[in-house]
């Protein structure tokens, strides 16, 4: 009896703590979530539309250099008088350079009550000619700006579409890995629960044959129970983490996906590795160069830069000239225009000027942009601090785990031999099942504890990378 009892003892420890197998194509890697996330997930398509959105505002802004268009009839009869008959038309094309306009119209102004000073001939009168801003508006306008402005803005869109995608993503990777660790949690329970279970029938066994005292029957079942509320516990916490972990899924038709109850994280693992330091400094070098938040400010700096370059040509006089050559030419498509077409005795001219003499409105608007620059500066100076410490922080909590955790998987191995020797000290009669119980149960907090310090890991690894404006 005393030979059986020994087998069963060690028959149990083995069951319960052995290796546990892993159906491979079972096994849902980081890598497969990360293909159906990239590819379906509406926060990720979403993001995508801040770049559309901003080079849709380029488009806007390009509209203020399209050629125009434009034309007008009015006439009045009244009785047998024709009072007047105006007809105007006018193509005018903004030109980048200089921010002129060049002008080709057409008027025909005939009637007995036609102003004097428009009034054409039958053939009304053709015109070529061009405005040019020779003060305010020479180096840069309102459409020069806003038009640049839109395209600095393009970059600090695609900065914010990959602030979001990171974002996400880093708590998508946490999810997983607390799925990881609940999953394998709720297994190392189980086993204890399985071994626990077994170990009391053994010892019921052995009580009905009067070779263990019915103390020890009570003892196992006590811990059944312990073990059973435990099971309960991590059994719905693997039930929440895989729910969670589901809100990320979607299908290729926008349809919700729900993790498979058969789908298995990679299994334990044992030992971590410490990213090393030409890793930490490719990440800071990235953080300092490509970090969304950077991009995003110095971009904000650009922004502010060209506006003030406007806010500066403000200050300057507005002096416009314009002028037009004229012919009574309706029609170019026969020969090219010549001499007699467009003669300089033709034309049409004028310039208009104007200053404001205190420029508080200009001189408040430049002012209030530089101090927007100042502050821009500061925000680059702090955040770029804020920045490499974070990623500084997360690397050397890297290294607390990696050590923590090589640490922790020798004492589970010291804790296993002090398990065996416990259990055949037990079945000599040199020990209690309680001592067993507690051995064991220690154990098991072990191995949960050495999968949470893997978890914690891969957070923080994940973390680096996110805090770097990178994706791991």
């Amino acid at each position: 009896m005393r030979l059986l009892s020994i087998m069963t003892m060690l028959l149990c420890f083995q069951i319960g703590y052995a290796q546990p197998k892993v159906d491979t194509a079972n096994v849902f890697l980081l890598k497969d979530l990360q293909e159906i996330v990239f590819r379906n997930h509406p926060v990720v398509k979403q993001a995508a539309l801040l770049s559309e959105t901003a080079r849709a505002n380029v488009m806007q802004s390009l509209g203020f250099f399209d050629p125009s268009l434009k034309a007008g009839f009015d006439r009045k009869m009244f009785g047998e008088n024709e009072y007047y008959n105006r007809w105007t038309s006018e193509l005018k094309v903004p030109l980048w350079l200089a921010g002129a306009d060049l002008k080709v119209g057409y008027d025909r102004n005939v009637g007995e009550f036609t102003n004097p000073e428009t009034q054409t001939s039958t053939a009304g009168l053709g015109a070529v000619g061009i405005s040019i801003p020779l003060g305010q508006g020479l180096l840069i306008d309102s459409r020069r700006n806003t038009l640049r402005q839109a395209k600095v803005m393009v970059n600090y869109a695609e900065a914010e579409r990959v602030k979001q995608i990171n974002t996400i993503w880093y708590n998508i990777a946490k999810d997983y890995w607390n799925w990881y660790f609940t999953y394998h949690q709720f297994q190392l329970v189980n086993e204890g629960l399985d071994l626990a279970q077994k170990r009391f029938k053994a010892i019921s066994q052995q009580t009905s044959l009067g070779d263990k005292a019915s103390i020890d029957s009570v003892e196992a079942a006590i811990t059944v129970q312990d073990r059973q509320i435990q099971f309960e516990k991590t059994k719905i916490d693997l039930l929440n983490a895989r729910l969670t972990l589901s809100n990320h899924l979607w299908g290729d038709n926008a349809q919700p996906l729900e993790l498979p109850t058969t789908a298995k994280p990679p299994q334990r693992i044992e030992v971590v590795e410490q990213p090393n330091q030409l890793v930490l400094d490719s990440l800071l070098n990235f953080a300092e160069q490509q970090h969304p938040e950077i991009v995003k400010l110095r971009t904000k700096g650009s922004q502010l830069e060209i506006e003030r370059q406007y806010r500066s040509e403000m200050l300057k006089p507005k002096l416009n000239i314009g002028g037009s050559l004229l012919t009574t030419r309706r029609w170019f498509n026969n020969d090219v225009p010549s001499y007699y077409d467009f003669n300089w005795g033709n034309h049409k001219v004028g310039f208009e000027f104007a200053f404001p003499l205190f420029l508080r409105k200009e001189r408040g608007k430049l002012k209030e942009v530089k101090l927007k620059q100042l502050e821009v500066a500061y925000d680059l100076q702090q955040s770029n601090r804020e920045i490499k410490n974070a990623v500084t922080a997360s690397y050397n909590s890297l290294a607390a785990y990696t050590q923590q955790l090589a640490t922790q998987v020798k004492s589970i191995s010291n804790q296993e031999i002090l398990l065996k020797g416990e259990t055949s000290k037990f079945s000599l009669g040199e020990s209690t099942l309680f001592l067993i119980n507690a051995r064991e149960t220690k154990l098991i907090d072990m191995k949960i504890k050495r999968e949470e310090m893997v978890s914690s890991y891969q957070k923080t690894l994940a973390e680096l990378y996110y805090k770097a404006g990178s994706r791991l």
